[in-house]
């Protein structure tokens, strides 16, 4: 934003031309503020991602409690057992990744109309339900579907608090807030895990699975709960001429009055993006009529087809890793390895403990490294992990081999959680302009669970069949993810979320690629004159828009 020569209150007098008066910034004034506020959304935000990680990682060691066995024979494998129990066993583990995919999927129409802080409560509640239903369980058939209803509020949760967070983030700490957020889907896990352990020993009774599996509705209660004290995101607002709201949620969130030039350049920027998606190019005052989910393929200055497809490309990467192997079947990964049940529980539990240290340095790393270093990074790792995984398999009964190979289940969990865990829930919300986050963010994490489901459900009896050899085909992955991530995605740390309008604006007016863009320091920030050129906004437009349209602070 330019910066005025009479100051604030030029600023002050080009909002009320816009239909805002101070008096409606100030009936939306919040108490909540500043780091407060951030602390706060983190919290909320995170015991979604909390509640995401413990319905994941919950299942791996029920699948082998003997009172899960018991009320779900089907899940039982091994000797004596029918042939198709594997494909049984992963089936009720995969068949949640379903219910996620079409949660995720029904963002494409509910996402934007509800807003974020709506679709989150209905995925919360929707949640709770399908808890209820899991723990109340009495037969295999009342188990899947109780899953399906589960998965459907997490894919609702999972497609929007990231872009929810992402929204409400400064762009200097975006990455290491949301990375949190990540570190929190393990933080979800690790407590299932022991959880788990603790209710092991209850083997006479249905509590051993149906605790674990009921304590889930804590986390869900406190996010429904606390997002009630939370802001809309000011994005979301301004993009249905909730202006003046939007303003003082961005007051909000820097603790700066709202008339504050950094709170105005961050206010104009929002509202100089909603004007391209408005109006795009055309003459002033004709409305751009293009279908809403139309603008996903959609390429020029906003390249909104490339940047939707890195988002989902970067949620099918995070998958093909091999992760869910460990995830959902770490206990059941020890025991191939010759330990004993309770030795299996014990260091499933470890493992997961491991995992959520090791997911700690990446919210330290993410804004000082940068988002592609850390996924060409992990990539690397996972793939060299998956070979030696694969090498010490086919040492068949050799106890020093199966030793290192329990070693290398926590290494790659390591890597992992530097490169990839937190990563697919911040890139695809930062690469995606306003017009498109919401929709492309459900595709992206529709992406997430198709691919999750495929590997959960080939790998039981991809181990059957093929044992040691679905290490080599996960290292193979692995290496196919580096050299695309290198030459097709772009950076986004240090940037804020309109920035990268321009760094795509930029790249098509250069014709060269946005990674090159992306790493350069001369990109002019969004709001300014500059980017407004790049952007093909015309000033005269933005004018009329600014002062003819209706702007004002009515709910819709």
């Amino acid at each position: 934003m330019e910066k005025h020569a009479s100051g604030e209150n030029t600023d002050h007098r080009h909002l009320e031309l816009a239909g805002i008066t101070e008096k409606e910034v100030q009936s939306y004034h919040m108490k909540l503020r500043g780091r407060k506020l951030t602390a706060a959304l983190a919290f909320v935000a995170g015991t979604g991602f909390t509640l995401f990680g413990y319905d994941q990682g919950v299942m791996s060691a029920l699948l082998t409690a003997n009172q899960f066995e018991a009320t779900f024979p089907q899940v039982k494998t091994g000797n004596g057992q029918p042939s198709n129990h594997a494909t049984l066993q992963s089936f009720v583990v995969a068949i949640y990744e379903i219910g996620c995919l079409i949660g995720a999927l029904s963002n494409l129409w509910i996402g934007d109309r509800l807003g974020r802080r709506r679709t989150i409560v209905i995925g919360g509640i929707i949640m709770i339900v399908g808890a209820i239903l899991q723990a109340a369980s009495v037969n295999y058939a009342m188990m899947v579907v109780a899953r399906i209803i589960t998965g459907l509020g997490n894919g609702l949760n999972t497609s929007t608090v990231p872009s929810y967070h992402a929204e409400c983030s400064p762009a200097a700490r975006r990455g290491s807030l949301i990375m949190i957020e990540g570190s929190l889907i393990t933080f979800g896990i690790m407590v299932s895990y022991w959880i788990d352990f603790a209710c092991y020993w209850a083997d006479s009774s249905s509590a051993q699975w149906r605790v674990p599996i009921a304590l889930q509705i804590l986390f869900a209660l406190v996010m429904v709960a606390g997002i009630g004290f939370l802001p809309e995101s000011p994005r979301w607002l301004v993009k249905h001429e909730r202006n003046a709201e939007a303003l003082a949620v961005i007051s909000a969130l820097d603790d700066k009055d709202w008339t504050d030039e950094s709170v105005q350049k961050t206010y104009h920027a929002i509202r100089e993006a909603v004007v391209v998606e408005d109006f795009g190019n055309a003459e002033a005052g004709k409305r751009n009529k293009k279908a809403h989910l139309g603008a996903l393929f959609t390429g020029g200055r906003s390249q909104n087809f490339r940047r939707a497809a890195l988002g989902v490309v970067n949620q099918c990467f995070q998958q093909i890793t091999g992760i869910n192997l460990i995830t959902y079947y770490a206990t059941v990964l020890f025991q191939r390895l010759g330990l004993s049940d309770t030795t299996s529980r014990i260091i499933a539990a470890a493992n997961g403990t491991e995992y959520f240290l090791a997911s700690l340095l990446a919210i330290v790393l993410i804004d000082r490294v940068g988002r592609r270093r850390l996924m060409l990074f992990g990539a690397v790792g996972q793939c060299i992990t998956m070979i030696l995984l694969a090498v010490l398999g086919s040492l068949q009964d050799n106890t020093g081999a199966q030793v290192v190979s329990a070693v290398l289940l926590f290494v790659f969990n390591s890597f992992f959680a530097l490169g990839w865990l937190g990563m697919t829930w911040l890139y695809p919300a930062e690469i995606v302009g306003l017009q498109i986050r919401a929709p492309a963010n459900a595709l992206s994490t529709a992406s997430n669970w198709i691919f999750n489901f495929m590997v959960v459900m080939v790998t039981g009896p991809s181990f059957n069949n093929i044992s040691w050899g679905t290490y080599i085909v996960f290292a193979s992955l692995n290496a196919f993810i580096v050299p695309v991530v290198y030459f097709f995605f772009p950076e986004t740390a240090g940037r804020s979320l309109e920035d990268m309008d321009v760094v795509f604006a930029l790249a098509y007016q250069e014709g060269v690629s946005p990674v090159k863009v992306s790493l350069r320091d001369d990109v002019p920030a969004a709001g300014t004159p500059e980017a407004d050129r790049i952007l093909g906004v015309n000033p005269g437009l933005r004018k009329r828009h600014g002062s003819d349209s209706n702007v004002t602070s009515d709910r819709d």
